[in-house]
């Protein structure tokens, strides 16, 4: 108790030090960044290029963050492209420190402790006291650019650091005293497929001052250069300096906080500026301008987002647009729960990252240096796609659906230029990361949801492409394209256990994969039937009963099978395998939201899948922190057991989201896990991604309303609930009761009222 009322009261100190007018003020950021959460304090606006961030971690380290609640050294500021709540490397970043007296580029060195009470985070905005550099710092941001603000807090000489972060030790940081700017390029590597090897592409960043500075120079590790204009590199031979392997999960990235030096496993290079004979309280602002394509773009970028040297301006310009972003939902209720609702919908906005310029210039995926243009639409990146498809982009199709088109877009482009629709598109590449192939289902799930501006009949070509052609070569393979281990499905309609599946980092996961591209076949069968494709829709729809073929009808569980049909032994449904991804079988068994009343025929009828479902809750074989698990709840809707759907996901809500720097259950992996909070508790989820319909649960607040697109408004009434009352008496939608359980997204997205009778008690059956 004493614990969690510390760490409560800790955070306190992050909100604002103003009246709460928006409900970016009720935004916590710190949450999640203690234990599992893998996020960090991210200020600036959403979906932004770049994110800006303190640094308590020096490097662009696989599963990594900038930022961990329990460090209690700030080593920077940093220009950040980690994925929030991933255990991914950062890429393209650099970082500025400021401090005062003796210069010290090393991170660690440089490191200043601060008073919690002076840490305030928000959205749109960060600020800290760094007691031993001497400086008061803030930052915020735009879609492109930075600001920050250094308030020196004696008297002495002053400096400022720009450190590359680059991974391999490469890139330039180059100091331009005629022009008086810093500019930079941090060349970007990947992850997974093509692990360590460069991208093609860099990121860039272009440091002025609105103070000039007197002397300036460039380091490399511990060797400092007065007056030397750039620095190439860190002087160690290129290329990723591999350390132990970090897992996220199992208190894997909070050991690591304890066990892992704080430092980089690189020297570190960059330039520094100097503002000698500084006076306390002077204050001097870093605009910061970046771009994935060159220093030119970086600067017009800065330009056209941050043409001055107004902090309190760009601020407050962040703090607009957190603003109408997260007022798309407003929240009557005055409780502690809301805080929870605004903090998990600001982490469910911050992917997609927008990866083109200001004028639509980006660098064309898995392209190795060419330039492609976005024309008519904002191109992104880092698709977190296993996790986010199914709930994060079904959020976004209600609240922001021309983004979602530009999702779309952006997707289709990756397909076009890589000859494939990407599974995990990350750092503008390929990955083969995770299992499945779920970009095909972001798209169709657009489309079936009304949504257009882009052409689907190109789309489906490209869908169809990944269901059924392998790469021209192997290298192509082993480079990320294609489904993992499509040549056995397609000949045995499973992938049997014998095909080991080595060219993925999630390697076999035989079962899993299996599931997932019965699923996703499903769904562009849909699609097909919609667009008049009728061989195609039997083609699909037919594969999309592939899951029967790894859920072994004598024990009711997903199982995995040998190329010969026998199911392999022994088996234990808790058990861990190699052919289950990040679960159990307990977890995937129920991993078939295309045919959830055959899955539940397979199990004996509605009664024996109840049961089911009570032994997996029961026997604690639930984990909400991983994502195969975050529909399963909803299934009881199917099974006539609605009341524990209710119980569930309310129980779901209150155990496994606090507000506290620990208080995510797991990764949050790019706004997956809160983008699930935030349907949740307006009452419904969507179970299958690509079917367009929501399924009911249990809202959390009393009122709620949802300020759509299209100028109408989504009122969510359910009296009670904010009072504790879980269960579901009747559900109406415009005054006309629901039979069932389900709505269709054309209802909500028209807008009206949907209203739940609360109850404290479940009904008498």
């Amino acid at each position: 108790m004493l614990k969690n009322l510390l760490s409560f009261c800790l955070l306190l100190a992050a909100i604002p030090m103003q009246s709460q007018t928006g409900p970016a003020d009720y935004v916590h950021p710190l949450v999640g960044s203690a234990n599992e959460g893998q996020t960090y304090p991210a200020a600036g606006v959403p979906f932004a290029m770049t994110h800006w961030s303190p640094q308590t971690r020096a490097g662009e380290i696989k599963c990594v963050a900038p930022y961990y609640f329990g460090d209690r050294k700030i080593q920077g500021f940093r220009g950040t492209h980690f994925m929030s709540g991933s255990c991914v490397p950062d890429y393209g970043s650099f970082t500025l420190a400021p401090g005062m007296g003796a210069l010290k580029t090393n991170a660690v060195e440089r490191a200043s402790s601060f008073d919690r009470a002076t840490e305030h985070a928000a959205p749109y905005a960060y600020s800290v006291e760094l007691k031993d550099a001497g400086v008061k710092a803030e930052i915020t941001g735009t879609l492109r650019a930075g600001a920050m603000r250094f308030q020196f807090t004696r008297d002495d000489d002053a400096w400022v650091v720009i450190e590359n972060n680059a991974r391999g030790g490469d890139g330039w940081v180059r100091v331009d005293a005629a022009k008086q700017e810093v500019t930079g390029e941090v060349p970007v590597r990947r992850e997974y497929a093509g692990s360590g090897k460069l991208a093609g592409f860099s990121g860039y960043f272009v440091v002025e001052f609105s103070k000039p500075f007197a002397d300036s120079g460039a380091f490399a590790g511990a060797k400092i250069a007065e007056g030397k204009a750039e620095q190439r590199g860190d002087g160690q031979p290129v290329g990723v300096v591999r350390i132990p392997a970090i897992s996220t999960a199992v208190v894997g990235a909070s050991k690591a906080v304890i066990d892992m030096p704080t430092g980089s496993p690189r020297p570190g290079f960059g330039g520094y500026v100097r503002f000698p004979g500084a006076h306390a309280g002077d204050v001097v602002v870093a605009r910061t301008g970046t771009s994935f394509v060159s220093v030119d773009e970086a600067r017009r970028n800065l330009r056209a987002e941050i043409p001055g040297f107004d902090f309190d301006a760009v601020k407050q310009q962040a703090r607009a647009a957190w603003n109408r972003s997260l007022g798309q939902i407003e929240v009557k209720d005055d409780i502690p729960a809301r805080t929870i609702f605004y903090t998990a919908m600001y982490h469910a906005l911050l992917h997609p990252r927008t990866l083109s310029d200001v004028d639509g210039s980006y660098p064309a995926f898995a392209s190795m240096g060419r330039i492609a243009h976005a024309d008519g639409f904002t191109y992104y990146d880092d698709f977190s796609m296993w996790d986010i498809f199914r709930a994060q982009l079904p959020l976004l199709t209600l609240l922001d659906p021309q983004r979602s088109v530009d999702f779309v877009r952006s997707l289709m482009a990756k397909g076009d230029e890589g000859g494939f629709l990407p599974i995990f598109p990350a750092w503008n590449s390929y990955t083969s990361e995770m299992v499945g192939d779920h970009a095909s289902v972001a798209i169709l799930d657009a489309w079936r949801k009304g949504l257009r501006g882009f052409d689907i009949e190109h789309a489906y070509g490209q869908m169809r492409k990944n269901a059924t052609e392998l790469p021209k070569d192997r290298a192509e393979y082993i480079d990320g394209k294609g489904r993992r281990g499509l040549d056995s499905y397609l000949k045995y309609g499973y992938i049997p256990l014998e095909d080991h599946i080595g060219d993925a980092f999630h390697k076999n996961e035989q079962v899993s994969r299996t599931l997932e591209y019965a699923f996703d076949d499903a769904m562009i069968g849909a699609l097909a039937k919609d667009l008049g494709k009728d061989a195609d829709a039997a083609l699909f729809t037919g594969r999309g009963q592939n899951w029967r073929k790894v859920i072994d009808p004598q024990t009711g569980f997903a199982r995995g099978r040998l190329a010969n049909g026998a199911w392999v032994s022994p088996f234990e449904p808790a058990g861990k395998y190699s052919w289950i991804t990040e679960g159990t079988p307990w977890v995937y068994t129920f991993f078939v939201p295309q045919d959830v009343p055959g899955l539940i025929a397979l199990e004996g009828g509605p009664k024996r899948f109840e049961e089911k479902l009570d032994r997996l809750f029961d026997g604690k074989y639930y984990d909400h922190g991983n994502e195969p698990s975050h529909h399963i709840a909803y299934l009881y809707d199917a099974a006539g057991a609605p009341a524990k759907t209710q119980a569930h996901v309310r129980a779901l809500m209150e155990s496994e989201y606090r507000d506290g720097p620990g208080g995510l259950a797991g990764n949050d992996d790019a706004g997956q896990m809160s983008a699930w909070y935030v349907l949740s508790a307006l009452g419904f989820y969507q179970v299958a991604p690509g079917v367009p319909e929501y399924w009911l649960g249990s809202p959390r607040f009393h009122e709620t309303t949802v300020l759509l697109p299209s100028g109408e408004r989504l009122r969510v009434i359910a009296k009670g609930a904010a009072d504790g009352k879980v269960y579901v008496r009747r559900v109406t939608f415009n005054g006309t009761e629901i039979a069932g359980f389900k709505l269709r997204h054309a209802q909500l997205a028209g807008g009206g009222v949907l209203e739940f009778e609360m109850s404290a008690q479940p009904p008498v059956k």
